[in-house]
């Protein structure tokens, strides 16, 4: 099979496509031809060597989702049948012709969608769905702020968001992302250059004062002082990413004050059992609105596999809106 690999770690130029061995599925497992993949801003810092795959994983081969067809199915198999069109999250190996999963951590695609639709869906949409709604709760009438509005997962946050009846609002470095991200059901937002103090007077002005009831932090560094400082009493803060830095300096008498819950939550990291709750939870609440139309993959560009070092520069730019994907 043909696979994306990091040769040795460095910017884009140490990506290169080579021949490797397709897996075969083990116990439970299934073998999936992989006909799309998205990228993540995780395989970005792999690439970089700051973020190793876990045990298990290819440990030179990008790509934690994917979109693709059962070609064969490993003892005990039951949920999956050769030919399901089928999409998914994994630890990693998902930028290569093949790959072999657990069959229990992936859901089966919605009719309506094309591979390079439905391969800009499951990490934003599993991450957001998991992250507001199975962990923060999100409730009706909500008021929801999403930092980095214009990433694949704060895109998908927004339309959940909407779909459960909240309230969404958002912040992003350009006019343009916000202005676009209202078409999938922004209530407003604001741009956030170097002073990040615009953020408060923003939710002031959308919330009386009362603050943000749940937070989707996708960009963290000094930006959770400012997701607490805006957060409601009571309110919940989901920390996701960490694009503006990986510590902070924090108001701890604030955290107090609010009652805020403040929560890290990855995918990557969890167990098997989690990862198969994840999905179920995903397959059950997202995958119908989808293919009602409810829900939207937003995709920003394809690439071909041959053209990873570009895709991997166009991630590193910032400017992409929603979701990068490779054809394979």
């Amino acid at each position: 099979m043909r696979a994306a690999v990091i040769t040795r770690f460095g910017g884009p130029e140490v990506l290169e496509v080579h021949e490797r061995e397709t897996p075969e599925p083990g116990k439970g497992e299934i073998l999936v031809r992989v006909r799309a993949s998205a990228l993540n801003r995780a395989d970005l810092h792999q690439r970089e060597g700051n973020y190793p795959a876990p045990a298990g994983a290819p440990a030179d081969i990008p790509g934690l989702e994917f979109a693709g067809e059962v070609v064969s199915l490993g003892e005990g198999v039951t949920d999956c049948a050769v030919g399901d069109r089928v999409f998914g999250i994994v630890p990693g190996g998902g930028n290569a012709e093949f790959l072999v999963t657990d069959a229990r951590t992936v859901a089966h695609v919605p009719s309506t969608l094309s591979w390079t639709e439905a391969a800009a869906v499951p990490e934003a949409f599993m991450t957001a769905h998991d992250a507001m709604v199975v962990q923060a709760g999100l409730r009706r009438g909500e008021r929801v702020l999403i930092h980095a509005v214009g990433s694949g997962v704060g895109l998908a946050a927004t339309q959940i968001a909407k779909a459960w009846e909240a309230l969404p609002y958002g912040t992003a470095r350009t006019a343009d992302k916000i202005d676009r991200a209202r078409e999938y059901g922004l209530v407003d937002g604001v741009v956030v250059g170097e002073d990040l103090d615009v953020i408060t007077a923003a939710v002031q002005q959308w919330a009386g004062g009362k603050g943000m009831d749940v937070t989707v932090d996708l960009v963290g560094g000094p930006y959770l002082a400012a997701s607490i400082r805006t957060g409601a009493i009571k309110g919940r803060i989901m920390l996701i990413g960490t694009i503006a830095g990986r510590s902070a300096t924090v108001p701890i008498g604030m955290i107090l004050g609010k009652r805020l819950t403040l929560r890290g939550t990855v995918l990557r990291a969890r167990s098997l059992d989690e990862k198969r709750a994840v999905t179920a939870a995903f397959a059950r609440d997202v995958v119908p609105l989808m293919a009602a139309g409810a829900l939207r993959p937003v995709i920003d560009r394809v690439y071909s596999l041959d053209d990873i070092r570009a895709a991997h520069e166009r991630m590193a730019s910032n400017e992409s809106f929603g979701k990068i994907v490779l054809q394979i």
